[in-house]
């Protein structure tokens, strides 16, 4: 198991120290948590995951189901058809240019403006993230909650952050690790819940989230906030996306399910004045900046994978997100902003 990581982990309920026994964290409160491929499996028993896959996650790191599949399918994000053709692909010994479970994860990623490049991509998508590069490898500790297959962890340990990245799924955290492996970078990764971060107060300089929080109820939401409020260090900022709901498209989907509350995995659409309050109230002051328009999860450095129509749209998303650090109005109708966060401790 990764030593650096050991050290840094606590039980995630009561943040009590953890020992190794063989396969096994034991916390001095008699809670047990398995390292399954040397990933330790952090999530809370006994209470309803934030999505499938930390269930079926939980279920075969305790070997409550009999799994022959050495690449965990079932405890990904992919749907049944991609699971079953991906099996039968690897069964037949098909070459991937990446790696292949990363290849049927893709379809869920940006806002699945992958998905006509499920099983067809020739290169890792890694983004840019709008962190400043540190300048010397592992002098910023950073946490990525929710980093399914690690590209945002990737593109962090790329300018030098020391990563950590969590996820509820046990099949797309050893994807990221065979990825970052294969790319050439060092990432920490292990299975957790946002809820119950699994890590000493004040330990991260840097916390980041992608595309995950959105999906959370509001309770759950300003659980993980409080959470990422206490292990940031003093001084120590929070870069999380969130969706804005008076975009033009966020606008669209509310309409669309009449404006009721969203239900399981569905998208929570926040006013930014929402987001100040709540994100002040839970890390400390907090300002807002753009992502993107017109959708979650477009990037401007996936553009050279996209048809020509994807391109004209993320071109377009762009364009809009620089003119708005000249006009600032234009984040209150982005689609997808940032919220940056700094723990202030009095």
């Amino acid at each position: 198991m990764d030593n650096f990581l050991l050290d840094s982990l606590v039980d995630p309920v009561d943040k009590t120290p953890l020992r190794v026994a063989g396969n096994i964290l034991k916390s001095s409160s008699g809670r047990n948590y398995p390292i399954v491929e040397g990933i330790p499996i952090m999530l809370v028993e006994g209470i309803d995951q934030t999505i499938g896959a930390g269930e079926r996650t939980l279920h075969v790191a305790h070997k409550e189901v009999i799994d022959n599949d050495p690449w965990y399918l079932d405890t990904t994000t992919m749907g049944d058809q991609n699971i079953a053709e991906l099996k039968i692909r690897l069964s037949a010994g098909s070459q991937f240019s990446i790696d292949p479970v990363i290849s049927y994860l893709i379809g869920a990623t940006s806002g699945h403006l992958f998905a006509q490049l499920v099983g067809k991509l020739k290169k890792y998508p890694i983004p840019n993230i709008r962190l400043f590069p540190t300048g010397s490898p592992y002098s910023r500790l950073m946490l990525d909650i929710g980093c399914n297959w690690g590209r945002w962890s990737i593109s962090a340990a790329k300018k030098g952050y020391n990563v950590i990245g969590i996820d509820p799924s046990l099949g797309a955290v050893l994807a990221g690790r065979r990825a970052a492996e294969q790319i050439g970078v060092s990432v920490h990764w292990l299975v957790g819940d946002a809820r119950y971060l699994p890590f000493r107060d004040n330990s991260f300089e840097q916390a980041f989230s992608y595309s995950v929080i959105q999906h959370f109820s509001k309770p759950n939401t300003k659980k993980v906030l409080s959470e990422v409020g206490r292990v940031l260090a003093n001084a120590g900022t929070s870069l999380i996306q969130m969706p804005n709901a008076f975009g033009v498209r966020s606008f669209y989907h509310l309409l669309r399910r009449r404006f009721r509350e969203a239900k399981g995995f569905e998208v929570r659409y926040y006013t930014p004045t929402e987001l100040l309050e709540m994100f002040e109230l839970n890390i400390g002051p907090s300002n807002l900046s753009v992502d993107g328009f017109f959708g979650l999860g477009i990037q401007s450095s996936d553009k050279d994978f996209m048809p020509f129509k994807h391109k004209a749209l993320i071109r377009a998303s762009e364009v809009l997100r620089q003119f708005s650090q000249m006009v600032p109005f234009l984040k209150f109708c982005a689609d997808s902003l940032y919220v940056e966060s700094k723990k202030v401790v009095q």
